[in-house]
């Protein structure tokens, strides 16, 4: 029998839902703007090689890509993430011979992975992301987070909290590594397969466990801090000046890794802290990366990110009972009685939709309480009312319903009297706004 449902893990939007996800792709493309990021747009899928990379680790590269062999034999991919296709883009484009670095880039893209779909967790989700390369600067990375709290504060999120861990560069992640290879060698038979893997690929990633993070072995592991040389410490402690000098309070987490192998120094994540998050608790989550534009062929080129996915912030938005959806208005409503009038109004609304009006009419000649009770439904501020008499006589009859006014008027006075009475419908509407504020 044929399956007509949508896939598990995916979703339809429509309606007021997605008039929320449009007034916050609307912020996203004003705040990017404003911090200098152009948009940038790869494909939807990659040769699997751009995300599956040697002695990679992560859950999604090995558990969770849609991975797939095409007619010629080729292994592609579903983009599971956004940074290893615009660090391909960059390589591949040569952007890095640009004189003017960094890079600023921003990104709204669909995502796959192969997960257990839950709340704010889906199989396609759609991540808000930037990536600065071709500097290394702690002002970059302060200006990352800044960016990205900017963007969740403005639309009216107060319950969170700014993690942040540094990884090191190489060499005091090697050392690191040594440490925690050693300080597991024992108890890791005990934990689980993912982090028995990880033991042998890359240690760091232990401490991401999720299963065994409250096994003694693993509250007492080494600290990356204690492993740090001088140029990591200060590097990190250059951020958290900046931070701090930038009125943004942040939490060491020296457990903090991220879930995806390549970063390095500065990692991320900025969590809600309302009690209804539970797990899905990181709003989004980044880090710098020294190695991956090398490792996509190109020079030793720094880079920074962070990837926001907008169901989890939907989530987020809804624990704290910010409700982004508007009730659906238009500017006019086009009541028209006989066919005649009926012809004309299907005219009118394609004029006055070409000069910037948002405009209905009824396409069914239905009766004349019938049209006006769907001009109120659809919220309309003008109803336009074209009958036999206003035919003859070369006008339409306009009803402000903010005021009740009503005027017959000339077809060559239309524009003009919408304009003036929407204008003026605004200023009454910001008034009494005004006034409710000053009652409070």
């Amino acid at each position: 029998m044929a399956n007509y449902q949508v896939p598990r893990g995916t979703q339809d939007l429509f309606g007021s839902e997605i008039q929320k996800w449009q007034r916050i792709e609307l912020l996203i493309r004003q705040l990017s703007d404003v911090f200098g990021y152009e948009e940038i747009r790869t494909p939807e899928f990659e040769h699997t090689e751009v995300f599956k990379r040697e002695n990679d680790s992560s859950d999604v590269v090995n558990k969770e890509m849609y991975t797939f062999m095409d007619r010629g034999e080729r292994s592609l991919t579903l983009k599971p993430e956004g940074t290893a296709g615009i660090i391909r883009s960059f390589v591949e484009h040569k952007m890095y011979s640009n004189p003017d670095m960094p890079y600023k880039f921003f990104y709204l893209s669909p995502c796959f992975r192969y997960e257990r779909p839950q709340k704010g967790r889906m199989r396609i989700h759609h991540q808000f992301g930037i990536e600065v390369i071709g500097d290394k600067n702690p002002m970059i990375d302060a200006e990352v987070i800044s960016l990205g709290l900017s963007l969740v504060q403005t639309l009216g999120m107060k319950d969170l909290k700014v993690l942040i861990n540094t990884l090191g560069d190489s060499i005091s992640r090697e050392s690191y590594k040594k440490a925690l290879v050693e300080h597991f060698k024992e108890p890791i038979s005990h934990f689980c397969g993912d982090c028995q893997r990880r033991y042998e690929q890359n240690p760091l990633r232990i401490l991401d466990c999720k299963i065994d993070h409250e096994d003694p072995a693993m509250i007492n592991a080494p600290k990356l801090i204690d492993y740090l040389n001088d140029e990591s410490k200060t590097y990190f402690n250059s951020v958290l000046t900046i931070l701090k000098a930038s009125d943004i309070d942040v939490e060491v987490n020296d457990k903090l890794v991220r879930g995806l192998d390549y970063y390095t120094h500065t990692v991320f994540e900025v969590v809600s802290v309302n009690a209804d998050m539970g797990s899905q608790s990181t709003v989004f989550g980044g880090g710098r990366y020294d190695d991956l534009v090398k490792d996509f062929g190109g020079p030793e080129l720094s880079g920074i990110g962070f990837g926001m996915g907008i169901e989890r912030l939907l989530v987020a938005l809804e624990a704290e009972k910010i409700d982004l959806s508007e009730e659906e208005s238009s500017d006019v409503y086009i009541v028209s009685i006989g066919q005649e009038a009926s012809d004309y109004a299907y005219q009118l609304s394609n004029f006055l939709r070409l000069n910037g009006f948002v405009t209905h009419f009824d396409y069914y000649q239905r009766s004349f309480k019938a049209q006006f009770k769907t001009a109120e439904r659809k919220k309309a501020k003008v109803v336009i009312i074209i009958g036999e008499d206003e035919m003859k006589k070369g006008q339409v009859v306009l009803k402000n319903i903010a005021t009740q006014e009503q005027r017959a008027v000339d077809e060559g006075e239309i524009l003009h009297q919408l304009a003036h009475w929407l204008d003026e419908n605004h200023i009454h509407h910001e008034e009494n706004e005004q006034e409710g504020e000053t009652h409070e």
